[in-house]
């Protein structure tokens, strides 16, 4: 306070509060997840070096034959304007309206998602979208240290011993080490060995084959040689094959198959000529498509697949796992990366609220997100059993065609679970325990009539969804 002429006082405007501290962040992995986490703290003010022990794709490339085309949804939609993303990651993708069922010699079908052309997902290649936000992240301040191995971690010192391409050990201090290494995490590993965290794995017992259907030359021009604007499915009941669209005109196949066992397995397709019996067989109109389909089927690996399960993601106020690296699914609702993205927006709100708290925050960040990946990776595992088995399954299609009728006649009060996950951000477990229910209205609705959608009366099927359950959450879905 001071005196000015005339004898009038003035008080002079308190100075500003002290910027809360924030602590220097070291996350592993530099994946889409990783890179998005890193992007949003880096917009935060915060420090970010990121190690990831493959070398960098933008130099070195994306590893062939392990990279299942990503579903691109209103979740990871989100998230990616988050970071001012969104518009840019769309111009590398091309939107699937729905299903394109191939079922045996019937002529393919088209199974929409959404109502119309707005409720639609989009293929994306992993190592596109990944390349493209490294770049960003890079441009907000983010360090990568690509090539770069965790050995292991030292919590109590806050040390984390690196070993390079050329074998050079080095050690890197950190404050806060963030875990988004995906499903093998080094991060969880060495989290684990401190104190356990409760881990489990189930095994589906199913692996995967990546395959390529190239463009075709057509005037000149590079073309499609099916439908683009769709997800191709051929199932064949226990097992199926998907084609995801990629821009430059190629579709990404991918063979869903026993890894062991009685024929058809992998164990019982050793070699490429096996393979193209197989597929002659089975998938007819689908071999001629792929003339590199031998090459491919030798070079490529065939991961096998499972969901992880954690009972505690975090180590106190020093390290938290995300994404992958805490919950690991099998990608049959095309919504791990999904998933992932969405974690990675929580995360760096809560850090960025409360960024003296880690310890409350990785709890915090853990009771919000857990339920719902557990939620949705109990959806993915039902909906690879939908894939390859119910989507030409008549009861199946009775219940689609029932669904379709009450959402647009009781929006309020009926959405499709698929929906719900796919066009909303309703939480997971919402979605999950929601889908359950109007599940069994359906099925008491079709017991009435023999299983025919349209001998179902209408305003009684209304009536039956207003006074069972709740509306529906009032939630934008952009």
């Amino acid at each position: 306070m001071h005196t000015r002429p005339h004898g009038r006082v003035c008080i002079d405007p308190a100075p500003p509060e002290p910027a809360l501290p924030l602590p220097n962040i070291t996350l592993a992995g530099g994946g889409p997840v990783g890179a998005l986490l890193a992007h949003l703290l880096a917009l935060r003010g915060f420090t970010v070096d990121v190690f990831e022990k493959r070398p960098d794709p933008r130099t070195a490339g994306y590893e062939a034959g392990r990279s299942i085309n990503l579903a691109l949804a209103e979740r990871g939609l989100h998230a990616l304007r988050t970071a001012g993303l969104a518009e840019r990651v769309l111009s590398l993708a091309v939107m699937m309206r729905g299903r394109m069922v191939h079922a045996g010699s019937a002529p393919p079908v088209l199974q929409r998602y959404g109502v119309d052309d707005r409720e639609v997902i989009w293929s994306v290649s992993r190592g596109e979208l990944n390349k493209l936000m490294l770049d960003a992240a890079e441009m907000a301040g983010v360090r990568f240290h690509f090539g770069h191995m965790v050995e292991r971690i030292d919590f109590d010192a806050r040390r984390l011993c690196l070993r390079d391409v050329a074998g050079v050990q080095r050690e890197h201090r950190f404050e806060l080490m963030l875990g988004a290494d995906g499903a093998g995490s080094a991060v969880r590993a060495a989290m684990h060995h401190v104190d356990p965290l409760g881990e489990r794995v189930e095994a589906l017992g199913h692996a995967y084959k990546e395959l390529e259907i190239p463009p075709r030359p057509e005037n000149g021009e590079a073309r499609f040689a099916i439908e683009p604007h769709a997800l191709h499915i051929w199932p064949r009941g226990g097992y199926m094959c998907i084609a995801l669209p990629n821009p430059e005109g190629s579709f990404t196949v991918t063979l869903f198959l026993p890894g062991v066992g009685p024929y058809p397995s992998f164990a019982t397709l050793p070699d490429a000529e096996h393979a193209a019996d197989f597929f002659d067989t089975q998938f007819p109109d689908l071999l001629p498509l792929m003339p590199r389909f031998a090459e491919d089927f030798q070079a490529h690996p065939a991961p096998s697949l499972y969901t992880l399960y954690l009972d505690r993601w975090h180590l106190d106020g020093r390290a938290v796992l995300l994404g992958d690296a805490a919950h690991a699914m099998v990608p049959f609702h095309g919504q791990g990366m999904n998933c992932g993205l969405e974690d990675a927006v929580e995360l760096a709100a809560l850090l960025a609220g409360s960024p003296t708290d880690p310890a409350g925050v990785f709890a915090e960040f853990q009771r919000r997100r857990k339920p719902n990946a557990d939620a949705i990776a109990a959806m993915a595992l039902e909906n690879y059993v939908e894939m390859r088995d119910s989507v030409a399954d008549p009861r199946y299609l009775a219940k689609r065609a029932l669904g379709l009728r009450l959402a647009e006649a009781v929006p309020s009060h009926f959405m499709a679970r698929y929906r719900m996950v796919t066009f909303t951000r309703l939480p997971y477990a919402f979605a999950y325990q929601r889908g359950k229910a109007q599940d069994a209205l359906l099925d008491e609705l079709l017991a009435t009539t023999g299983g025919d959608p349209q001998a179902v009366v209408l305003d009684e099927a209304v009536a039956l969804f207003r006074n069972r359950l709740e509306p529906l959450p009032d939630l934008p879905h952009g």
